[in-house]
């Protein structure tokens, strides 16, 4: 079995972060649900949820790619229990306006069923996140 038919949540939310990462946006929306609810965390410059893969993908990370230069999610440790995976990661960056580096801590967690994504919500602290992109 190849990484691409492995359907275990885990692997399921591996893909999105490599599809993430190559800036393939159709292999990132081919792992969500048509009626997926992604949330950014309040204070965070995205905050809401999103809905619809193209949502999620046009609200999120094209907003991203537009505000940020070298924005990638630094995926190091995955901790699943039945349809949830947390994710503990790093985000990377420099703000194209103020030209401030980001490196800041995050936790994604997910939720996984029929091999796609349902759920996703974001933990991370907004507060150094806008300090890059504050002048």
């Amino acid at each position: 079995m190849g990484l691409t038919d492995d359907t275990t949540p885990a692997a399921v939310v591996r893909r999105q972060y490599l599809a993430s990462a190559t800036g393939d946006l159709a292999a990132l929306r081919a792992t969500l649900a048509p009626d997926v609810e992604w949330t950014e965390m309040a204070g965070f410059p995205l905050a809401g949820t999103y809905r619809t893969p193209e949502g999620v993908t046009s609200g999120v990370m094209e907003k991203l790619a537009q505000d940020w230069d070298g924005w990638a999610a630094h995926d190091d440790t995955y901790v699943a229990d039945g349809e949830n995976v947390v994710v503990l990661a790093r985000y990377t960056a420099t703000h194209q306006a103020t030209g401030k580096p980001l490196n800041v801590r995050v936790a994604h967690h997910f939720t996984v069923r029929g091999g796609l994504i349902v759920r996703f919500e974001q933990f991370t602290d907004t507060a150094l996140v806008r300090d890059a992109a504050t002048a």
